[in-house]
């Protein structure tokens, strides 16, 4: 006799009352809000961390990622234009502590140096953790949006990040890490 439980999908419900829905579709857009701001302000903090970067090969990565920030803000602008709503950003309080954070790292180390390179990277990742955390989140929200290709979109936008996460833990692994520890 087979004693296991399948588990249920979730259910969508079959009529939301309409204010549900809006105030369901006024997070959402927060969040869009909170997430645009964040990739604008990382944006210019990237290009603090590309010229202080001691190897070329991060130095070209802060860029690459800087580029594909520009690129994630207009797909942001997309969404927001899915959702109805004109793209505009709102402080996030947890990027701009991750920018300072990464502004500190530079100060409190040597100049061309490793340790600033595997300080760089480990500020880089917390930001992206928190962009991989905001967009996967996101993504699991819009699978009750009436509009299917924010879905989409977000998904687009999350692989991105997990590719640039990868790559950074790759540079730190290959030669970053272990430069540091014997400078």
């Amino acid at each position: 006799m087979n004693t296991t439980t399948k588990k249920a999908a979730p259910k969508t419900p079959k009529s939301t009352p309409k204010n549900t829905q809006s105030e369901f579709e006024k997070f959402f857009v927060e969040q869009l809000q909170d997430i645009y701001w964040a990739e604008k302000h990382l944006s210019k903090g990237l290009k603090k961390m590309q010229m202080a970067a001691t190897s070329p090969r991060l130095a070209e990565a802060f860029k690459k990622h800087y580029t594909d920030s520009e690129k994630q803000m207009s797909t942001l602008e997309q969404l927001f234009e899915l959702m109805g709503e004109k793209p505009k950003g709102k402080r996030c309080e947890a990027m701009a502590g991750l920018v300072t954070e990464a502004e500190e790292m530079i100060s409190d180390t040597e100049a061309n140096s490793f340790v600033r390179d595997a300080g760089l990277i480990l500020a880089a990742q917390k930001a992206e953790h928190y962009e991989i955390a905001t967009y996967g989140t996101l993504k699991a929200l819009a699978v009750y949006l009436p509009q299917k290709r924010v879905h989409k979109l977000l998904d687009t936008l999350l692989r991105d990040e997990k590719r640039t996460d990868q790559l950074l833990t790759a540079l730190a692994e290959e030669f970053v890490n272990e430069s540091a520890a014997i400078e």
